[in-house]
């Protein structure tokens, strides 16, 4: 366990890069009871996890799972927090280079830091982030999560994020746990898409939702760069301290005020990457538990009784606005409803009278069982998965629906945006101990393995050792960026934020680039969503056969 809390490998103290600064001592090592610690409380959180979800079927009524199902559950679960404990050590150490480098903090100090942060990011996340990352998987395999189809989606997707992330680890490259996860859903997409037989409808990739995370992944070392750079520029100007602007010298910590400011920043990007990075696990795991056990987790069973009338009342205003849209074709049943929807959503054919009808009657049969019921939170076991399922299509079909510009407009639109708000009210929720425990499994991640990242961000980016301003600049920069990313649901990469801010400030400082280091990040980053997309594919493609 030499990796923990020092807790990293045998990589040593890099060799400086240029001028009379040192590198940080990297070589610490852990104290027996930090290790204790940390085992204590690894321990401490699966038991915390095991003992509500327990709680939570009890208290649904969740019948029993056999061994088998529950033994499942559990790899699930822990495949699941394993993708988050790596994300921890492999993203965050990007978080805690610059204060390490410029001796704003001693390593062992700063990695704990950074894992606290990084656990109250993810605890009062908001989880918009999370369901953005379901909503880009196949519809069909999400509608039935608990199936061998659906277990065999999530093993491939995690296990391939996984084994590219442990690679470019190993290799010392700041890769992107976002990028990776995205790249193994997309595999996972186009091998249902393959693995279907002829004639059957599937849904594949999501593309429009898919286009939306990418063009986020992929621009995050633009925005990096430029903006991390034009700070750097910025600040020159306004702040004229000279020793903002010079190498760390020796082992000697930077002056109280800039040290404040590199501690604040490498703080705000933690905890901004906890409530970013954090959430993409959740989704995956509320998949698992609504498969596994979907009258505890199937529905959100926390909303109050006094919110009824209102999501009675938005159902029903949403079917008139399906029902004048349906023209003269006939009202399905809902469980043609049902079909029909799933269908018109994997060939992205919506906007026709046929599947106004339809969504006019999952909206009332929605509508009815939830006034019949008296709250969500009463609906019985054997409603539950098909009331979640058609809560769940009526809110992907109006989300589809409104990104036709103009196609709804006025009381209209006002009254379908209020109804999918309604809908993933009732849906789209993170229980606490869920938040708690990918909080854990990331806060312990980033105390684990955190150097051979640390190395490459601080020391084999730039030609000269990294400044005060520089890695203020590049901090503030993923800090602000990510945040605003989370407060808009969308998935972004700390990595790549964060080394392209760093290379970017040396680009605007006249430091040179280490171009060696640049071209194997380049390669990674290119490397990333091909290498994802094949793993997670093959994988998919031999669980299928397996499960």
């Amino acid at each position: 366990m030499s990796d923990a809390l020092s807790l990293t490998g045998s990589g040593s103290t890099p060799a400086p890069v240029g001028g009379s600064a040192r590198g940080p001592n990297l070589d610490g090592r852990t104290h027996p009871a930090g290790i204790g610690l940390f085992f204590l409380v690894l321990a401490g959180g699966v038991g915390y996890a095991l003992f509500n979800l327990i709680t939570d079927m009890q208290a649904a009524g969740q019948p029993p799972l056999a061994i088998g199902a529950f033994a499942l559950l559990g790899l699930a679960l822990l495949i699941a927090l394993g993708f988050e404990f790596v994300n921890g050590f492999h993203d965050t150490a990007n978080a805690v280079a610059t204060v390490i480098y410029t001796h704003s903090l001693p390593p062992v100090a700063a990695v704990v830091y950074s894992g606290v942060l990084n656990f109250l990011g993810v605890v009062v996340s908001t989880g918009a982030v999370a369901y953005s990352v379901v909503t880009l998987l196949p519809v069909e395999l999400v509608l039935k999560a608990g199936s061998s189809a659906g277990y065999a989606m999530i093993f491939a997707l995690l296990i391939a994020a996984i084994i590219w992330n442990l690679g470019t680890w190993a290799l010392g490259l700041p890769n992107s746990s976002s990028h990776a996860l995205i790249g193994s859903v997309l595999g996972v997409g186009f091998a249902n898409q393959i693995l279907a037989p002829e004639g059957s409808e599937t849904s594949g990739v999501q593309w429009d939702q898919a286009w939306s995370v990418l063009r986020a992944l992929l621009f995050s070392p633009v925005v990096g760069f430029v903006m991390a750079g034009l700070l750097l520029l910025a600040m020159r100007f306004v702040i004229r301290n000279r020793a903002l602007y010079r190498e760390p010298e020796a082992d000697a910590p930077p002056p109280l005020w800039i040290r404040a400011l590199l501690i604040l920043t490498c703080g705000g990007v933690s905890f901004a990457h906890g409530g970013n990075d954090g959430q993409k696990g959740m989704g995956l795991i509320m998949l698992i538990l609504i498969g596994a056990a979907p009258t505890a987790y199937a529905l959100n069973r926390t909303m109050a009784e006094s919110a009824t009338p209102h999501f009675v009342d938005v159902s029903e205003r949403a079917r008139s606005v399906f029902r004048d849209r349906a023209e003269q074709a006939p009202v399905p049943s809902a469980a043609d409803a049902r079909a029909q929807i799933t269908k018109a959503l994997g060939k992205k054919e919506l906007d026709r009278p046929e599947i106004y009808a339809a969504l006019a009657a999952l909206s009332d049969d929605v509508a009815t069982k939830v006034k019949e019921y008296g709250a969500i939170r009463h609906v019985p076991a054997e409603a539950t998965p098909n009331l979640r399922n058609d809560m769940f299509l009526a809110s992907d079909a109006i989300h589809s629906l409104e990104k036709r510009e103009g196609l709804f407009v006025g009381e209209e639109a006002k009254t379908l945006r209020a109804y999918e708000t309604s809908l993933n009210d009732g849906t789209r929720y993170i229980p606490t101990w869920v938040k708690v425990s990918v909080a854990l499994a990331l806060g312990l991640g980033t105390m684990v393995g955190w150097k051979r990242i640390v190395v490459t961000v601080g020391s084999r980016i730039g030609k000269k050792h990294l400044t005060y301003a520089q890695g203020a600049s590049a901090e503030i920069t993923a800090a602000g960026t990510i945040g605003l990313a989370e407060a808009y649901g969308l998935p972004v990469s700390t990595t790549h934020i964060l080394s392209s801010g760093v290379a970017g400030t040396m680009a605007a400082n006249g430091s040179g680039l280490q171009w060696a280091t640049v071209r194997n990040l380049a390669v990674a980053w290119l490397l990333t969503l091909p290498a994802a997309i094949t793993l997670a594919g093959l994988l998919y493609a031999g669980l299928r056969v397996v499960l």
